[in-house]
């Protein structure tokens, strides 16, 4: 008998299904990913913003086939893999031949295309800050922005999905409350949105973390910002986050997360690189139950840092 990980449904569904298939013809560039995992969203997120042709390739992560672990000895998802063209070393009449090699880590794989499709015209706006080049190099405020970016995509990958996962994944048998798991959650949460409305980005010249700017920060959080659901289904109390009128003092704070979040759920990208609904209900009720056997699963059962 399967086990529930590998007995998920093979295949993205809804929004996902539709640009899976737009996305099935061979291409340089392949996108090996599951639809259900919110890493590999990340990446195809920031595919389509930046409009970069593609070949989506769903696999199933624990089912790890040979050829896909000779791409990620890990066997992770997502794995970027890039051909390339390959000049023969010598003799003349020989072929060309194909190099395919690899990237992974979703956080990895995004900043290597935001800057390797870094063209303008035809891929779009850079998701990191890149100031116009300067004498003597490029202008402080750009520098200091994309420092002050890896900063807060660092608090998402080691505070926000963390608490995240440890709230889905508690039980009563736990050593610890559900509303300790619950406070670690929002407490993540808060400080990201505090941090927009103390850098000035209240939102009134746009939703995101950089104002109106849709940058690589926002990618990082989205999939999970998709996924609160899930919290509010499976988990007493839900997410939890407090009520328009019912903040106190931290109603500024929480009023910049609701713009932020309303914008992200309904940003295209995002809306397009989700499946049905009911389909993430059924795959993450291994999580709520804490039966997962995936790596962040495990990770968080154990209390490690997550992969």
């Amino acid at each position: 008998m399967a086990s529930i990980d590998t007995s998920l449904i093979p295949n993205p569904t809804g929004a996902a299904a539709a640009l899976a298939a737009q996305h099935a013809a061979p291409q340089p560039l392949q996108l090996y990913g599951g639809w259900f995992c919110p890493f590999v969203q990340r990446a195809w997120i920031v595919l389509v913003e930046k409009r970069i042709p593609h070949q989506y390739v769903e696999i199933n992560p624990y089912r790890k086939e040979e050829a896909f672990m000779r791409l990620n000895p890990r066997g992770l998802v997502p794995t970027l893999a890039i051909e390339e063209e390959e000049a023969p070393s010598s003799g003349e009449g020989e072929k060309m031949t194909t190099k395919k090699k690899a990237l992974y880590e979703s956080t990895i794989i995004c900043e290597y295309l935001d800057e390797r499709y870094a063209d303008e015209a035809a891929h779009g706006p850079r998701l990191l800050p890149a100031g116009p080049f300067r004498k003597g190099g490029e202008g402080e405020d750009s520098v200091y922005e994309r420092a002050r970016c890896r900063l807060w995509i660092n608090h998402v990958a080691t505070r926000v999905v963390p608490g995240f996962y440890r709230l889905l994944q508690h039980t009563p048998d736990k050593g610890y409350p559900i509303e300790e798991a619950r406070a670690e959650f929002l407490k993540g949460l808060k400080e990201f949105a505090a941090e927009m409305v103390a850098s000035g980005r209240s939102g009134e010249d746009g939703p995101w973390f950089l104002g109106a700017s849709f940058s690589l920060v926002d990618v990082m959080l989205a999939p999970w910002a998709k996924r609160l659901f899930l919290i509010d289904h499976y988990k007493p109390g839900g997410v939890g986050i407090p009520k328009k009128g019912e903040r106190g003092e931290d109603e500024e704070v929480w009023a910049r997360w609701d713009r932020w979040f309303e914008a992200v759920v309904e940003r295209d990208s995002v809306k397009a690189t989700w499946s049905d609904e009911d389909k993430y209900i059924e795959a993450y009720k291994r999580y709520a139950e804490d039966t997962t056997q995936s790596e962040v699963g495990q990770a968080t059962r154990q209390g490690r840092s997550l992969p």
